[in-house]
C-alpha cells in the first residue's frame, strides 16, 4: 500500500515535477507477466525515477547498505526501501551473487517485473561498464524476456554525492524485449551467460548513446581510488624547499 502512496501521492508528483521527464518507448513494456527490466545505473535518483513513471510495480534489487545505514538518516532510509518494496541484497563475499539471483527469481514467479542494474553499481564517471551476467543467469532460468532501458540525464540532474539534485532534463527511454529462449537450459553455460549479457549491454549502449568500457565499472573505480591515494601520498613525501 505505501509503495503506491510514494507512486500516486508523494514522491511521484514530486518527480515529475522536478525531472519533467519524458517517457520513450514505455509500449514494449508488458502490461502484465513477469519481465526484467535492465538499465544503465547513473543516479541515485534512478530508483525512483523509473517507479513512478511505470504503470506496473517494479521491484529493484537494491544494495543492502541502503538498509543498514547509521543514526537517524540510516533508519529513515531503511524504512522508505523496505515501504518501497525494493530488496536488500549483499554485494560482498562468495554467496553474494547467488543471492540476488535467488532474490530475483522470487520476484519473477510472482509475475512481477524485476529492475536490475547489469554493471552491478552505479557509473561514478557517466560511461557505461561491462554487465555482470546474473540477468543472463535469471532471464534462462526464469524464462521472462528483458527490456532494455537507458536513463538519459540522471547522471547531470544527482550526480555521485550530490543530495539535492539540479534542475535537469531526463529521458527514460525502453527498447524491444529481447527474447533469449533459445538458449533454454544453458544457464550454467559460461560463454552463453557472456554472450547474453553483451547483447543486453549492447542493447542498452545503444538506448543510452553512453561511452562503453569493457571493464567492471567496481574494478574501475577501485583502481582510481587507489591511483589517487598513492598520488597524495608521493605529493605529501616531496621534501620541502628552503624559503629564500
Amino acid at each position: 500500500m505505501f509503495y503506491y502512496v510514494l507512486k500516486y501521492v508523494l514522491l511521484g508528483p514530486l518527480l515529475r515535477l522536478v525531472f519533467r521527464p519524458r517517457i520513450e518507448g514505455l509500449e514494449h513494456v508488458p502490461a502484465e507477466g513477469p519481465a526484467i527490466v535492465a538499465g544503465n545505473h547513473l543516479s541515485f535518483s534512478d530508483h525512483f525515477l523509473m517507479p513512478a513513471i511505470l504503470k506496473r510495480r517494479i521491484t529493484f534489487l537494491a544494495k543492502k547498505e541502503y538498509f543498514t545505514g547509521p543514526g537517524i538518516k540510516g533508519r529513515l532510509t531503511a524504512t522508505f526501501f523496505r515501504s518501497a518494496g525494493q530488496i536488500p541484497v549483499d554485494r560482498t563475499g562468495k554467496e553474494a551473487g547467488q543471492a540476488a539471483i535467488r532474490e530475483g527469481l522470487g520476484v519473477l514467479r510472482k509475475n512481477e517485473l524485476l529492475g536490475i542494474y547489469p554493471e552491478g553499481t552505479r557509473s561514478h564517471d557517466g560511461r557505461l561498464y561491462k554487465g555482470k551476467v546474473g540477468v543472463a543467469v535469471m532471464a534462462l532460468r526464469a524464462q521472462v524476456p528483458v527490456i532494455p532501458c537507458a536513463m538519459i540525464g540522471t547522471f547531470e540532474a544527482q550526480p555521485p554525492g550530490k543530495v539535492i539534485p539540479n534542475i535537469h532534463p531526463v529521458v527514460i527511454r525502453f527498447g524491444k524485449p529481447l527474447d533469449f529462449s533459445r538458449y533454454a537450459g544453458m544457464e550454467n553455460e559460461k560463454a552463453i551467460l557472456r554472450a547474453i549479457t553483451d547483447e543486453i549491454m549492447y542493447a542498452i549502449l545503444k538506448l543510452s548513446e553512453q561511452e562503453y568500457v569493457d571493464e567492471y565499472a567496481a574494478v574501475v573505480k577501485a583502481q582510481q581510488t587507489e591511483a589517487a591515494g598513492a598520488a597524495e601520498k608521493k605529493v605529501r613525501r616531496l621534501p620541502r624547499l628552503p624559503l629564500g
